[in-house]
């Protein structure tokens, strides 16, 4: 038998950044789509992963998040599962109260490939800390890991991806920890392979699938 792979995958460009008074216009300021240069980011990140063989897909229930994951659902014909587990680090800083996010059926109307059934394994929680959500982020891969045979994608965020991949590689990886979160560039790659009773880093922050010839970011 093959060995399990998971893959973890930082969402695209988001709108956000790339026009500075989206947010002011914006009914959800804190749940931003994805910037053109995003959408092609993800695009990329689709055909890179649709020559792999993947089983399951969950994503964050932020918008930039399932954006990411639609062309990849839609090139391996997947569903995708979302996963509170996953979401952004809801610190006091970023946001001033739980950021207002899609509700799950105006969501499945903006993305159909979203699977109705499925139940979250985790949740975030406002306020936390960096370590609390790297935790949190953490347990929901694991529990992922556990329950979901075959290889997995998840779609996250900086903190979130980092903190799904030390909870499966276990703490002093290679993946680093702590407050003070390494950056994850837009649409990277992190790729574990099962490995004994444990999981092994493939590729860490992995932007190979950008620079390729039929990639034109806006």
């Amino acid at each position: 038998m093959p060995a399990r792979v998971i893959w973890i995958a930082r969402h695209a460009s988001r709108l956000d950044f790339a026009d500075r008074e989206w947010a002011k216009r914006s009914p959800r300021p804190h749940d931003p789509p994805l910037s053109p240069a995003g959408a092609s980011e993800a695009l990329a990140l689709a055909r890179r992963l649709s020559r792999e063989s993947i089983d399951y897909l969950f994503s964050s229930p932020f918008l930039r998040c399932v954006e990411t994951a639609r062309p990849v659902a839609t090139h391996l014909r997947l569903a995708i599962k979302i996963e509170p587990g996953l979401s952004e680090w809801l610190n006091r800083e970023w946001f001033p109260s739980f950021p207002d996010v899609l509700p799950l059926a105006e969501l499945m109307r903006h993305a159909p490939e979203i699977d109705a059934s499925y139940s979250p394994r985790g949740e975030a929680r406002y306020g936390e800390s960096g370590e609390e959500a790297l935790l949190r982020s953490g347990r929901a891969a694991r529990r992922l890991a556990g329950e979901f045979a075959g290889n997995l994608l998840f779609v996250g965020h900086g903190a979130s991806v980092l903190g799904a991949a030390v909870g499966l590689l276990g703490e002093g990886s290679a993946m680093g920890s702590g407050e003070k979160l390494p950056e994850l560039p837009y649409a990277c790659l992190i790729k574990l392979m099962e490995h004994g009773d444990g999981w092994r880093l493939e590729l860490r922050g992995d932007t190979a699938h950008l620079r390729e010839p039929h990639h034109r970011p806006d």
